[in-house]
């Protein structure tokens, strides 16, 4: 990944959020189930919400949302490091849908690292480092969805 300036890198991102709230847009009208169409839903909200924070910051130059954005750790208790990547299918199981969340989220997160890297002012780092602690979280989360549904099943 190579990019000639931080706008080219802001609109590689902002691609990559289209194209994963596109992704869980899409497939949310294939659920018959509404439970997993509104988790899918809200998926999409969230890559939206990254989409208009890149989007910003490349009109603007300025990071919202950032002065009162509190950094912090998250855990990384690594359950999509043993999930294969996988495609979605109308009709997945729900902890299909969590695993192929994570696995996306774990991509996302890996990209917004390389991307905080590759940034080159203190506005940027800190744009992508708070990406970076929002794709945990939601990493984190549904690791901890998955875990609870699957010990629910027994296993």
């Amino acid at each position: 990944m190579d990019f000639e300036n931080l706008d080219a890198i802001i609109s590689f991102a902002i691609e990559k959020e289209k194209e994963a709230a596109e992704f869980y847009e899409e497939n949310s009208e294939s659920e018959m189930m509404s439970g997993k169409r509104q988790m899918l839903k809200e998926f999409a909200a969230e890559e939206r919400k990254h989409q208009k924070m890149l989007e910003a910051y490349l009109a603007t130059g300025i990071a919202e949302n950032i002065e009162g954005y509190r950094f912090e750790w998250i855990s990384d208790i690594k359950r999509s490091d043993y999930v294969d990547a996988m495609e979605y299918k109308p009709g997945m199981a729900y902890n299909e849908l969590l695993m192929l969340a994570m696995k996306r989220e774990e991509a996302a997160l890996k990209l917004y690292n390389q991307l905080l890297r590759k940034a080159d002012n203190d506005d940027a780092k800190k744009l992508f480092k708070m990406l970076c602690q929002e794709e945990a979280k939601h990493k984190l989360a549904l690791e901890t969805l998955y875990d609870d549904y699957m010990a629910k099943m027994g296993d």
